[in-house]
Order: structure tokens, then sequence, then C-alpha cells
């Protein structure tokens, strides 16, 4: 009776005192990150439903909403290129690159690879990125459709 009386109470206060947060610990609220690249700007918020990032640079402030399993996450390449990532409540991952020039990239995250620290894009992404940027990344050849096909010339600079 003594065990069982002695579980109860045990299980009674082991719960309270899971239930209660450490001290300093907000347990409500938005969580924001950001990272500044160059002269760009990565920053994102999140609660317990939606996230929202900012990206900010030359060519202005782009503001988006959404529900994410997992990120926005922001990395710096080279000191000026601004990359995200993040995946979607429905499972899409996507990539973006955001460059000092005010253009940027964007590809679902099955078609990027990352190997040796570097980020492998397809070969079709080189002609999208001006040319002071494109050594930051390496390509591959894997994806050839018949919209956007490999150039034969193209194929010398894939790594696989």
């Amino acid at each position: 009776m003594r065990r069982v009386v002695g579980f109860l109470l045990l299980t009674v206060l082991a719960g309270q005192a899971h239930g209660q947060a450490t001290s300093g610990q907000a347990t409500s609220g938005p969580v924001a990150a950001a990272l500044t690249c160059g002269i760009l700007k990565g920053e994102s918020s999140r609660t317990s439903s939606t996230s929202q990032w900012t990206i900010s640079g030359p060519s202005g402030k782009t503001t988006e909403t959404g529900i994410l399993r997992r990120g926005p996450r922001f990395e710096c390449i080279d000191g000026a290129i601004l990359v995200m990532e993040f995946t979607s409540a429905a499972g899409h991952s996507i990539f973006e690159a955001y460059f000092p020039d005010g253009t940027n990239v964007s590809y679902g995250r099955l078609q990027i690879d990352r190997r040796g620290g570097r980020f492998v894009l397809p070969i079709q992404a080189k002609m999208r990125i001006a040319a002071p940027y494109r050594a930051a990344f390496d390509y591959h050849c894997k994806l050839n459709m018949p919209a956007d096909p490999i150039q034969p010339a193209a194929r010398a600079d894939c790594i696989f």
C-alpha cells in the first residue's frame, strides 16, 4: 500500500514540475532569427502556427508568410550570397540563393546537393547567376528536361 501511495504522490509531483517553465524561458511568443550577408539580410520570426521571413537587399525588401515544417534557415556564402532553405508543411523543401546584384535563383531541394560544404546546383542555374558569383557553387548534370536542356558544352562544368 505504501508503494502505491508513494508512486501516486511521485507521479503527481513530477507532472506538476514537468508543466512548469524554467525561469527566463518564454512559454509563448515569436522566435526570431536574422543573418546579414554583405548587403543582403535575411530575417525570420515564428509563432506557434506560422513563419514569416524577410529578405532585404538592393532590389528592395520582400516578406513572405507560410506554415513551415522546418526553417527558414539562412546561410552566407563567400560573404556576399544569402542562401535560404525551408520545408513547407506539405513537405516540399525549397532552396533560394540571393545575390548582391538583386537577382536570385530558386530550386526544389531535391534538385540541390551538398558536397564538401558546397552547394551543387543544376548546370542550368549557372547561366542565371552573374559571372562574379558562379564560382561559389558546383554544378551537376542530373536535371536534363526538354524545356530546359543541358547544352553539350555545359557538361564540362558538371561534377557529376
